[in-house]
């Protein structure tokens, strides 16, 4: 029986990737568009990573320069300056979630475990009046695997009675990573490749 519920983020309770799309685009406005569209497309295959892999991987990958741990902290600072201005609105939030999110955090041990910056995470959770719904909220630059390990270690959960809710191939790693059942919620990748046990719908859904 499931008794703790891990969430991923982005995609799962608030709709953001156009909103963080639209970000990237803007931090790296003075370089080439085809590169750029080249990162979005890492960005969206690879939703569960941080930002900060993101920024290396543009730098690192794409233009082929090295770079420095001071700029990557700049360029992220600069992207979660844009995130806090547009993603408080709650017309951003995924209501099917959200629904399921206020009828049982009572009922279960919810934690949120993002590739999100974590102090942006929690300013955005205490602005879209949902933080008081988790015990514990929990984001980048830290991997998602050691997130997942540590909220597991901390409140001594039981493997077989933890899952984690997620929208990407990251999120299903980081549960596979730490014997811990996984839950696929709006992807159709996920859906179409068999990775998870997936939910159609999860407002009215049920754990077995």
């Amino acid at each position: 029986m499931i008794k703790t519920v891990l969430w991923d983020f982005d995609g799962v309770i608030l709709d953001s990737m156009k909103v963080r799309d639209w970000g990237f685009v803007k931090i790296f406005k003075d370089y080439d568009k085809e590169l750029i569209d080249q990162l979005l497309v890492f960005h969206r295959k690879n939703g569960g990573l941080s930002r900060y892999v993101k920024i290396r991987y543009f730098f690192e990958e794409l233009l082929g320069e090295s770079i420095t741990e001071k700029i990557v902290q700049e360029y992220a600072a600069k992207f979660s300056v844009l995130m806090r201005k547009e993603l408080t609105n709650p017309k951003n939030l995924i209501l099917d979630s959200i629904k399921f999110i206020e009828n049982n955090y009572e009922n279960y041990n919810f934690h949120i475990v993002s590739g999100s910056d974590q102090e942006e995470l929690r300013f955005l959770c205490k602005e879209l009046k949902i933080k008081k719904y988790f015990k514990s909220i929990n984001g980048s630059p830290t991997q998602k695997n050691i997130l997942v390990q540590d909220v597991i270690n901390k409140n001594n959960y039981k493997m077989e009675e933890t899952c984690l809710i997620g929208d990407s191939v990251n999120d299903f790693d980081a549960a596979v990573k730490n014997n811990i059942s996984f839950y696929a919620y709006n992807s159709i990748y996920l859906k179409d490749n068999s990775i998870g046990t997936y939910i159609k719908e999860l407002s009215n859904y049920k754990f077995e």
